[in-house]
């Protein structure tokens, strides 16, 4: 069969090269887009990352596609019911994440908690040893509002015990031996947002949660609340986060995702090559993203809290499995 592996580094290109050696495999660094679809139309199987969007157009434009698998646990990059209308089957790697993100959770909060990027700076810019605007918070006894409680929402729970602090959850399917076992309780939405004093965002992102976190309920929060994203950034009103950073309701944000994300980067590669700017769909929120970067009071990463030595190797393994499982018709992860 011939395969695609797109958005791949040169070292995972030869991991995965060696796996289908009786395949006409072919890997390449750029994600798969509606400029260069046309180089593939041969293509039989196609793995990405999140930044390629696999949108119909490009699926209309790969006549001999069966099978999109991407390398992420989020999907909302893939039109995945329209490829299931095609009859074209789409993978995804479940469970990859649930330690590393659950750790950079805490790697943001901590940052935040003990304002390490300001002592960084406050040293290196100005040698300066003194303390006074350095003062930060403890996380014990602190409650910290978990938001969407799958694998990894569940290792937050369990790390955040490990603080001594107080878990609070929402979840629309609540598991409650686990609430049990680690000595929790599940609230509602607005209990969870108006109670804690630092929220977490761990849900997928669909059509229903767009912009779970909002203007509305941000208004309901706690004065001086830390709100943490490493799920994806359309979970959040960016507009609404910047107005209750301004209004001193929240007192820092830590987030790895960015609503209009792969715009964003897209706007980033066309500032570096120079290259003609193609028009960007939402200007919006690329100038919030861009105040939000700006804001002393928030941390943004570039989406690496998944990123991992040994979340990369569990990445390669489950996509081997998947094509491995497909090709054999013995279908595994699949998105429905």
């Amino acid at each position: 069969m011939k395969i695609v592996f797109f958005e791949l580094f040169k070292s995972e290109q030869n991991i995965l090269q060696k796996f289908f050696t009786d395949h006409e495999v072919f890997c390449s660094e750029e994600k798969l887009t509606e400029e260069n679809v046309g180089l593939y139309k041969e293509v039989e199987i196609i793995s990405v990352f999140i930044n390629s969007g696999i949108n119909k157009k490009i699926i209309d434009s790969l006549p001999n596609l069966k099978f999109i698998t991407t390398r992420s646990t989020g999907f909302d990059h893939i039109d995945y019911k329209y490829a299931e209308n095609k009859g074209i089957k789409v993978s995804n790697v479940p469970a990859y994440g649930s330690y590393p993100v659950a750790e950079f959770t805490f790697a943001l909060l901590l940052t935040l908690s003990r304002k390490i990027y300001d002592a960084y700076n406050h040293l290196r810019e100005g040698a300066d040893f003194s303390i006074f605007s350095l003062q930060g918070f403890n996380l014990h006894g602190k409650t910290i509002g978990v938001i969407g409680t799958g694998r990894i929402g569940k290792n937050v729970v369990k790390i955040a015990k490990s603080f001594n602090m107080k878990v609070i959850a929402y979840d629309i399917y609540p598991d409650l031996i686990f609430a049990k076992e680690n000595n929790f309780e599940y609230k509602s939405l607005y209990e969870v947002v108006s109670q804690s004093d630092i929220l977490s965002l761990h849900v997928p992102y669909s059509k229903e949660n767009y912009h779970l976190i909002n203007k509305e309920n941000i208004s309901k929060m706690k004065r001086g609340v830390y709100l943490i994203n490493t799920a994806r950034g359309e979970l959040i009103d960016t507009q609404a986060l910047i107005w209750g950073l301004k209004e001193g309701i929240i007192a820092g944000a830590g987030l790895d995702v960015l609503e209009g994300e792969r715009e964003l980067k897209e706007e980033f590669e066309i500032l570096s090559s120079f290259s003609k700017a193609e028009k960007i769909k939402d200007y919006r929120t690329l100038l919030e993203d861009h105040i939000l970067i700006d804001m002393p009071n928030v941390i943004v990463t570039p989406h690496i809290a998944f990123y991992s030595k040994e979340a990369g190797e569990e990445i390669i393994k489950i996509t081997e499995e998947n094509i491995k499982g497909f090709i054999a018709g013995k279908f595994q992860n699949l998105i429905k």
